[in-house]
């Protein structure tokens, strides 16, 4: 057939690719007979035909960087700046991820009284220190290392505000929620930075807010399933962490510049978010002479509509209708607006 005629190097080349694929079914064959699952760079690595540990992810399906963004700084509440990374137009929404803000705030700026219905927010402090009161009597202090997880639920008002002088600096998360609990009553979970979990591990430290590292849980209920680990992997590190393959994964770099997945990934760099396909776990390697400290961040997607207007989010326009509705004329959640205001 003239059609499918191959010329002397198509014909080599067509050889040597259907050597290599007999190789590489031949050792799947033998894997299976041994009832062994490894991912072929262990092979290699333990058959000595390469010395290099960076080629072994330790993963059946390493997750690999499919997305990157760099967040820009924008004006948010009272003459603050916040350097958004979810919540752009390049990535709206990462299922069950409504927003991720790195602010820097110095006073008299901040985030005066405003409402929140339908999600979580995760509040973690690096730098400096917040005051924090709502509408409900609930007050305190976030300090540098604590988290606030709130579940603002049917409705809260709150105020965030910097304390002391200079940049006060942190991450907060916004987390969706299902259906079913968009209208449950607001709770807190306050962790202290000495109450966090922390484990240490061939240079890599992991401070664990929710989910698990290096066999170490986190107290924490998430009552969206979730997983919120704080690394920091010195010179010449390489870390490697599980993620449920179902989840949605990203990275925020904090400080620092790193390898993501794969070696053959570009390096990144700090206020990029990173995110990642799916898979049973990441590897990252710090190949610079200055640490590197991110967040990776996992949650279970929920597969539900979300209609957000501002700080209301829920499934549907008509609910979102009603949300105004309550916070305009205090009911359902928002009754204590009528009395309240931040001091």
């Amino acid at each position: 057939d003239t059609n499918h005629h191959l010329n002397k190097h198509d014909y080599s080349f067509y050889m040597r690719a259907t050597i290599h694929n007999r190789f590489l079914f031949s050792l799947k064959n033998t894997f299976k007979q041994d009832n062994v699952t490894k991912p072929f760079t262990t092979f290699i690595k333990n058959n000595n035909m390469s010395s290099n540990d960076d080629f072994n992810t330790g993963f059946i399906k390493p997750r690999l960087v499919v997305k990157r963004v760099l967040a820009k700084p924008q004006h948010e509440g009272d003459g603050a700046v916040v350097r958004r990374s979810i919540g752009r137009m390049e990535l709206k929404h990462l299922d069950p991820f409504l927003m991720l803000d790195e602010f820097s705030v110095s006073p008299p700026a901040g985030f005066p009284d405003h409402p929140h219905r339908g999600f979580e927010t995760v509040t973690y402090m690096l730098k400096g220190s917040f005051s924090h009161q709502d509408f409900a009597g609930h007050k305190g202090i976030i300090k540098a290392g604590d988290v606030q997880w709130m579940t603002a639920g049917r409705g809260i008002i709150h105020s965030e505000m910097p304390m002391g002088e200079g940049s006060q600096t942190g991450l907060q998360l916004w987390i969706n929620l299902s259906s079913k609990d968009k209208m449950i009553e607001p709770r807190y979970q306050e962790l202290l930075s000495e109450d966090i979990k922390k484990a240490e591990k061939d240079l890599v430290q992991v401070r664990i807010i929710a989910g698990e590292s290096m066999g170490v849980r986190s107290p924490v209920y998430t009552r969206t399933p979730t997983m919120y680990l704080d690394f920091t992997l010195k010179p010449g590190a390489q870390l490697q962490q599980s993620i449920p393959e179902s989840w949605n994964s990203f990275v925020y770099i904090i400080e620092g510049e790193g390898i993501f997945g794969s070696l053959s990934s570009p390096s990144a760099s700090a206020h990029h978010v990173l995110v990642l396909n799916s898979g049973d776990g990441l590897t990252v390697w710090n190949k610079s002479a200055a640490p590197l400290r991110f967040v990776l961040i996992g949650g279970q997607p929920l597969n539900e509509p979300v209609v957000q207007y501002g700080p209301f989010v829920m499934n549907t326009k008509a609910e979102i209708d009603q949300t105004i509705e309550d916070y305009q004329l205090s009911r359902n959640g928002f009754e204590n607006a009528k009395y309240w205001n931040s001091q």
